[in-house]
């Protein structure tokens, strides 16, 4: 018997896989290199896509959530993660250095505006480069929606989810001495920055596996272990942003800024049981956008992988290339 099951129900509504028909490293500066590709239909409707993480890194599955015959799809791999380099870099690496890098890709490719595909902490870039750019941003699409404000950190590194899963957050809270418990955010950013590998490598493996844990309905509170390289650099970056509340000038500042972006169209997919970015921010976020749907996912979590999730997703998709056609 297949141990997950359910990941094949997710595949079903993908599109086959496909190759890019162009992949290249990008110099955006500051000694940052990113890594960028194009797949699908050259001619197409452009769809940029935003991981999540920070520091997650895209993904060829990625590609199947879109109709090649019909969409122009790029991704890339933000300042710091997967194939961009330096690796684990924090260093110039802020949200606003990567709304700019978008804004390069698009140039460099003579896009005069696209769609924006984003899920969790992609969901946050989108939104926040469409704000910057509202007039460079055709439809928004996002999944799993977190915001980047104080109240969602401290349900996740405060203990909110952690009394769905005391088990899971024991394990997490552990590895740091009982006077620091106050401030996880801090007390792991004391580790992951140490400038001793091995301790980096444990403490970004644990930061890691609290969220792997939590990400599917699915789950068991358990997640395999992480290659030691991939689990740094995503900690690192992750840790890295929050610490610094996604350098963004105030709490709520998305919110806030809503009145940029209410004439563009988007769709929210968001699962009912989601204990990383738990319904309540999507619901709010719909409240202040007019022109958004907003698609609540019954027995559905976190990952992009769900069954549910990703059949909405694809969904949305194909429903926005027939309102092209007619």
């Amino acid at each position: 018997m297949d141990k997950y099951p359910y990941q094949k129900r997710a595949v079903q509504y993908l599109y086959p896989p496909i190759e890019p028909f162009d992949q290249r490293m990008i110099d955006v500066g500051q000694g940052h290199h990113i890594y960028m590709e194009q797949s699908g239909n050259p001619d197409g409707i452009p769809v940029v896509v935003c991981h999540g993480g920070p520091g997650g890194g895209s993904s060829p599955a990625m590609r199947r959530y879109f109709d090649p015959q019909f969409y122009r799809i790029i991704l890339f791999d933000q300042r710091g993660c997967g194939r961009s380099r330096p690796h684990a870099s924090c260093e110039d690496n802020t949200t606003w250095h990567l709304i700019a890098d978008m804004e390069m890709i698009r140039r460099l490719l003579g896009i005069s505006s696209w769609m924006v595909f984003g899920g969790s902490w992609g969901a946050t870039l989108s939104l926040l480069y469409a704000q910057a750019h509202p007039d460079r941003v055709q439809h928004l699409i996002l999944r799993g929606v977190f915001l980047m404000t104080k109240a969602e950190l401290d349900w996740f590194y405060g203990g909110g989810a952690g009394r769905f899963w005391p088990e899971t957050w024991a394990r997490f809270v552990s590895l740091i001495p009982d006077g620091e418990r106050g401030d996880l955010i801090a007390a792991y950013n004391k580790r992951l920055f140490s400038g001793d590998m091995a301790e980096e490598i444990r403490f970004g493996r644990a930061w890691s596996a609290w969220e792997n844990a939590l990400a599917s309905i699915h789950s068991n509170g358990m997640s395999g272990e992480s290659p030691g390289d991939y689990a740094r650099a995503f900690a690192r970056l992750e840790n890295h942003y929050f610490i610094n509340n996604g350098f963004l000038d105030y709490d709520g500042q998305i919110f806030a800024n809503m009145g940029r972006i209410s004439h563009i169209p988007g769709v929210i997919v968001q699962g009912r049981y989601d204990m990383i970015c738990p319904p309540t921010s999507a619901w709010r976020l719909k409240e202040l956008w007019p022109n958004a749907e907003l698609k609540m996912v019954r027995n559905a979590g976190h990952a992009l992988s769900e069954p549910g999730i990703s059949a909405e997703l694809v969904r949305a998709m194909d429903l926005i290339v027939e309102e092209h056609a007619t």
